[in-house]
């Protein structure tokens, strides 16, 4: 593990929609170094073997290891759900939160909540990770899946607030009209995009909307501050893809709000 408070966070996503767990860390954490990585050019990993996600991610971990960073943050379900004991294996003492862990917390912490409902990819969904990580917490909670493997490619290309946007959702949350859902876990990280439009299509304002990015960045502040590894004077935030470098860059600053440094591309 790194004892170097000013080494970087490293962060990565199968894409671009891992920028909502980066732009929550630099909210929460304005002073840290965050490297992020998307590997644009495999996207999306949802639709993927589980063989073939978690070859990429150590990939990427080997990657973010040769660049010194203190911690790593798995800003995408699909791996979360795959990979999660294998990048830990690989990196030792080093720091590693996840998503669905963090989502999972924040979903329990809502009050009443005995039924969870659970948006993501046809591969986070198969694999039952959320399922499984609520009920080791809780095993008397329902949860209800729901996949929505075309919620990548649309965040993906920017439509996320347009007619087939907003169709899509309808047909997909459908599932959960007349439920008794108290939560609404947003099992991929592309899916905050569309937070704004998910509440209304869901024809109730009780449901809570858990977006992991919130609550994996407050859990990234909380473990450095335990082992003494906060920077206090860095916030460069640097990004590389594997494919792809000028779309991301726009697409990235459209999500994040401001503008960011050159995306650099980089073969793995």
């Amino acid at each position: 593990m790194s004892t170097n408070s000013k080494a970087p966070i490293g962060i990565f996503d199968s894409g671009i929609g891992g920028l909502t767990v980066a732009k929550a860390v630099a909210k929460a954490l304005p002073n840290e170094d965050i490297i992020y990585f998307g590997d644009t050019a495999r996207v999306p990993y949802g639709i993927k073997s589980e063989e073939t996600v978690r070859e990429y991610a150590l990939q990427i971990t080997d990657f973010l290891l040769s660049k010194g960073v203190k911690m790593i943050l798995i800003a995408c379900n699909t791996v979360s759900a795959s990979a999660k004991n294998e990048i830990k294996e690989k990196t030792g003492s080093l720091p590693v939160l996840d998503v669905i862990t963090s989502g999972t917390e924040m979903a329990l912490s809502q009050t009443p909540n005995d039924h969870v409902g659970v948006i993501g990819t046809l591969a986070t969904v198969n694999s039952k990770a959320y399922e499984k990580s609520i009920h080791a917490l809780d095993s008397k909670i329902k949860v209800t899946q729901q996949a929505c493997p075309l919620l990548v490619p649309l965040a993906e290309e920017g439509w996320i607030d347009n007619e087939v946007a907003t169709k899509t959702l309808e047909s997909y949350l459908s599932v959960f009209d007349n439920s008794d859902i108290n939560s609404l876990i947003l099992g991929c990280t592309h899916y905050p995009l569309f937070k704004k439009a998910i509440p209304s299509i869901l024809k109730s304002d009780t449901i809570k909307i858990i977006d992991s990015a919130d609550s994996i960045a407050l859990t990234a502040k909380n473990t450095l501050n335990a082992l003494e590894l906060l920077n206090t004077e860095g916030g460069d935030f640097q990004c590389f893809v594997s494919d792809r470098p000028q779309r991301f860059q726009e697409l990235a600053e459209r999500f994040l709000g401001r503008k960011i440094s050159d995306v650099v591309i980089t073969h793995l």
